[in-house]
């Protein structure tokens, strides 16, 4: 069944991890159907940045040409304290000197477009919830249930994000995501308030303030307080300029800039501690489903389709479906677990509300020279997709 047929494979998610895992099984030659809860697909409007390393996954899916059509190149990312002082300051030449590529910035809505639209007409069903899995065995399909409806597949892929109903389900003994401590507000303004083409981060005591321009007059900000956990308030907007309205220009300008809708507002939650195996049976984990991590390292959306990339290599190529999970298992559990333990770290540093903490953080930041500084992503940046598997070899070149 898995060699001689075209293989079959559900996903459970249309956000980005679960469209770019359909799309590289679907070019692996897969028959692959996405099932989305969602009526109207994700296609919230925050923005996001890509590091060289989700970039090439992305030129590794065929997305080269529409990623460049869509998204805007940075030329530069830094650091700053609340008046406004720059803390450190990188430039898009020495990104792309030690890592080997750009950073991008672009829409949500448009990455996850981008990658249905690659997907052959049919593929992505929207309005259905996936709320059962069984995860098969090597002579046995796996199969998901989508109300009344059991779909059999060769191969499940769960990709439903951070509060996986198929992680709970397969994984009983696993501790649900865990609220790390702080929330987040995310919206997409239009202003002329925001420096071109340069991201940045600013730093108070235990609050930050990002701006990630967009391209034209949009602009991707993003907030963070520590804080306990609740819902969303009434007025999420006066909440930000209560928090940040007196920090450096052009922040308050884009205070002004929000309308109610465009906000965005959640807690931070993490899967603690990591999965060591991201596969059961004949379904794998992906994305957030696997590893949610904190968002410090801007790699959330490059994990999961890095996972995409990996896992339609491993069950490429004629290998047994049991065999292919345990290679992605052995390629992306481990990677998972180490970036989301420097996330975790890096969150605890800019989210303390210790004065000390903070006085000694930003020091080390402004005497840290760019090229060191830099190094410390090393190991997010400088992944490179699995080399081709080669050909099998025919009578007449055997």
């Amino acid at each position: 069944m898995d060699v001689e047929e075209q293989r079959s494979a559900v996903v459970a998610g249309g956000g980005i991890g679960g469209l770019a895992a359909a799309l590289a099984l679907h070019r692996a030659g897969w028959m692959v159907t996405v099932y989305e809860r969602s009526p109207a697909g994700r296609r919230n409007g925050s923005g996001l940045t890509l590091g060289p390393n989700a970039v090439r996954a992305l030129h590794a899916l065929g997305l080269a040409d529409a990623l460049r059509s869509r998204a805007v190149a940075l030329r530069g990312t830094g650091v700053r304290r609340v008046d406004g002082r720059w803390l450190s300051r990188t430039d898009a030449e020495q990104v792309i000197l030690r890592h080997g590529g750009p950073q991008l910035a672009i829409l949500r809505a448009d990455l996850v477009e981008l990658l249905a639209s690659a997907l052959p007409p049919g593929c992505l069903r929207l309005g259905v919830t996936v709320t059962d899995v069984d995860a098969g065995g090597p002579d046995r399909w796996a199969s998901i249930r989508c109300g009344d409806r059991l779909v059999h597949a060769d191969l499940v892929v769960a990709a439903d994000g951070v509060n996986s109903q198929l992680r709970r389900t397969l994984w009983p003994a696993q501790p649900p995501a865990e609220y790390r401590g702080y929330v987040a507000w995310r919206a997409v303004v239009r202003t002329r308030s925001a420096e071109s083409g340069m991201a940045s981060e600013t730093w108070g005591r235990a609050e930050r303030f990002g701006v990630v321009p967009l391209g034209g007059d949009l602009v991707y900000l993003y907030a963070t307080a520590t804080s306990a956990a609740r819902g969303p308030g009434a007025d999420e907007p006066a909440e930000l300029r209560r928090r940040f309205g007196h920090w450096h220009d052009p922040i308050p300008a884009l205070l002004d800039a929000i309308t109610p809708g465009d906000l965005v507002r959640h807690d931070i939650m993490a899967v603690h501690p990591p999965l060591r195996r991201l596969h059961h049976g004949r379904v794998a984990l992906l994305g957030d489903a696997a590893h949610a991590m904190e968002p410090n390292l801007g790699q959330g959306a490059g994990l999961a389709i890095e996972d995409a990339v990996v896992l339609a290599h491993a069950v490429g190529g004629g290998s047994s479906i049991g065999a292919g999970l345990a290679e992605y298992d052995r390629a992306r559990a481990g990677r998972a677990a180490r970036l989301a333990r420097q996330s975790r770290l890096l969150g605890r540093l800019t989210q303390s509300r210790s004065a000390a903490v903070t006085a000694l953080r930003d020091l080390t930041v402004r005497m840290t020279p760019d090229r060191f500084a830099l190094r410390g992503f090393d190991d997010a940046a400088g992944w490179q997709p699995p080399a081709p598997r080669p050909a099998p070899a025919t009578q007449e070149n055997s």
